[in-house]
C-alpha cells in the first residue's frame, strides 16, 4: 500500500517541518498522509479545501445513526464552540484556535474518525474527507 515515494514525500514533509512548534508539524504530518492516501484513491486529488471541510462538518446524511445525521449534530455549528452529545455529556470545541491540543495524536485522531463517521456516515471517511473536515478545524 506505501509506495516508496509516498513513503519519501511523508518524510520530507516531516522533515521540513521540524522547525515548527510540535502540534503544528504533529498535525501536518497527519494532512500529508492523508493526502498521500487521497491521491491513492483519487490521482486527480489536488489538495485539501477549508471549505470542503465546513460543508461537510455541516452536511445532513442519511447513512448513519438517525440520531447524528451530521457532524454538528453533536459538535456545534461554530466549531469553535463546545458541542454536546445525545446523552448530554458535553464534547470540548473541535476548532484548533480554541482547543491547541487537538489532533496531536495521530492514533486518537483516527479512533475518533473512526467512530463519529460510522455514526455520521454509516461508514468509514475517505482520506479526502479527514483532510478537509481537518483543515476546516485548523482554519478556525
Amino acid at each position: 500500500m506505501n509506495s516508496p515515494q509516498a513513503s519519501l514525500l511523508t518524510l520530507a514533509i516531516a522533515l521540513s517541518l521540524a522547525a515548527l512548534p510540535p502540534g503544528a508539524a504533529a498535525r501536518d504530518v497527519l494532512l500529508a498522509d492523508y493526502a498521500v492516501t487521497a491521491k491513492k484513491d483519487d490521482p486527480a486529488f489536488a489538495g485539501f479545501s477549508a471549505a470542503r471541510g465546513e460543508a461537510f462538518h455541516r452536511k445532513r446524511f442519511a447513512g448513519g445513526k438517525p440520531d447524528s445525521p451530521a457532524c454538528t449534530s453533536c459538535h456545534a455549528d461554530d466549531p469553535r464552540a463546545a458541542g454536546r452529545t445525545p446523552a448530554g455529556k458535553t464534547i470540548d470545541a473541535v476548532a484548533v484556535s480554541v482547543s491547541s491540543t487537538r489532533y496531536l495524536d495521530p492514533a486518537k485522531v483516527e479512533k475518533w474518525f473512526r467512530r463519529n463517521c460510522q455514526d455520521v456516515l454509516g461508514r468509514e471517511c475517505r482520506a479526502q474527507e479527514k483532510g478537509d473536515w481537518l483543515s476546516y478545524m485548523l482554519s478556525r
